[in-house]
């Protein structure tokens, strides 16, 4: 604030940096800025981990082969879709969902009955290939709802999963 009444331009003698004095340098006044605290506001979540996020890591490390496939299960808000991946060779061993006719052939069902139907389907899946066991149960960071804990039965029912 020293220099706001001061206009006078500045003139330097002669130096190695500015030269023989033909530079000028005018002051600027400077207005008042008023400065607003800074406020750190905590992102959500700090503590507690994403599902999903939770679930990528996961994926890196358990790799299904093909004696060994990794269960890929997605849960929507109305159906469910399961998968036996080989990680190794990029391949897709089994796709069943709710939808498909073969879980919904008669008689008429619910989502919740064709849910176990696609389980049955998958470990039936399993023994025609030769599968003994899954190399990890991936349910893409959902939680058990009804869909989810009747597919979870037909396959605890077979020996893939331990409850």
């Amino acid at each position: 604030m020293a220099l706001s009444g001061f206009t006078a331009p500045i003139q330097f003698k002669n130096c190695d940096i500015f030269g023989n004095g033909s530079l000028k340098i005018i002051p600027v006044q400077s207005r008042l800025i008023q400065m607003k605290p800074w406020v750190i506001e905590a992102r959500a979540r700090t503590r507690v981990e994403s599902p999903k996020v939770r679930n990528r890591r996961l994926q890196k490390k358990y790799n299904g082969t093909e004696k060994k496939p990794r269960l890929s299960v997605f849960c929507s808000e109305k159906q469910l879709y399961a998968m036996l991946v080989d990680d190794q060779n990029k391949k897709c061993l089994f796709f069943g969902s709710t939808l498909q006719q073969s879980a919904r052939e008669s008689p008429p069902c619910t989502t919740v009955e064709a849910a176990q139907r696609v389980g049955e389907e998958l470990v039936k899946a399993c023994t025609d290939m030769g599968i003994d066991e899954i190399s990890s149960y991936d349910r893409n960071g959902f939680s058990r709802g009804a869909r989810m804990e009747a597919f979870d039965i037909a396959l605890s029912g077979h020996g893939f999963l331990l409850r």
